[in-house]
């Protein structure tokens, strides 16, 4: 009887994995933005929110009434985002602009078309991010993980942590799409992965932690390195020296 159900046991374990998949994800995303915050009048950015935690970020941020910037390197996807934004929040202040963060010039010249539209920016997420890219440079010649993520990106008031989220960011990997796919019952959704970067961005009374880093809606530990001021001055020098900004 016993080397009966072992099979039957193999047999039904992805039938069980999949029935649990919605409670199990719910296990392993414990951080939820819990903010009632309303942002009618309010001007927000979110990079790369064509897809993923940034198009779940963005639809959020509508769904409050703000006036959301999509800025995206791929203009048509965004437009087609912004739409199904605009028809499912009712919020038809949801506006696509071009900004691809490997070259410096677009980077630019997105905000200096912002800032012809704007008088103010109330929130910024710095969502967009390149991994496991073949070897590549951008448009200035830095290497393609660091000139995206970090110099293109800038310096943002929080460091936060999704979690292991299904999104587009591994799709340069072969294997990780595959390790992905396999341990998908176990890796938040793009809505779970949002919901730390709309809890730094919604929650009132987090001026007191800015530079702290996040993760699942809570301050996170970090490394002696990430805490030293004595590095972190040196990175911001080079930074700027890299990309020709004056260094205050």
């Amino acid at each position: 009887m016993v080397e009966l159900m072992f099979p039957l046991l193999l047999l039904l374990l992805p039938f069980l994995l999949y029935v649990a998949a919605p409670q199990i994800r719910k296990m392993l995303s414990s951080g939820v933005c819990t903010s009632t915050v309303q942002l009618p009048g309010k001007v927000v950015v979110v990079t790369g929110a064509n897809t993923g935690i940034g198009k779940e970020t963005a639809k959020e941020l509508a769904q409050r009434g703000a006036r959301v910037y999509l800025a995206c390197r791929d203009v048509e996807k965004g437009e087609l985002v912004a739409k199904e934004i605009q028809t499912t929040t009712g919020n038809q202040q949801v506006l696509v602009r071009k900004l691809d963060l490997s070259d410096t010039k677009s980077i630019r010249a997105f905000a200096k078309g912002f800032l012809a539209e704007e008088k103010h920016l109330h929130v910024l997420i710095n969502n967009a991010g390149v991994m496991m890219c073949p070897y590549s440079k951008t448009a200035d010649g830095f290497e393609m993980h660091i000139g995206v993520n970090h110099l293109g990106s800038g310096v943002t008031t929080y460091s936060v942590h999704p979690g292991t989220v299904q999104s587009e960011l591994v799709r340069h990997s072969s294997f990780m799409r595959w390790m992905w796919w396999l341990f998908s019952f176990f890796i938040k959704t793009p809505q779970q992965g949002a919901q730390t970067s709309l809890h730094c961005a919604l929650t009132e009374g987090l001026e007191i932690l800015s530079g702290n880093h996040f993760s699942d809606c809570h301050v996170a530990w970090v490394s002696a390195q990430a805490r030293n001021e004595t590095i972190a001055r040196r990175l911001w020098d080079v930074s700027c020296d890299l990309l020709g900004l004056p260094i205050d």
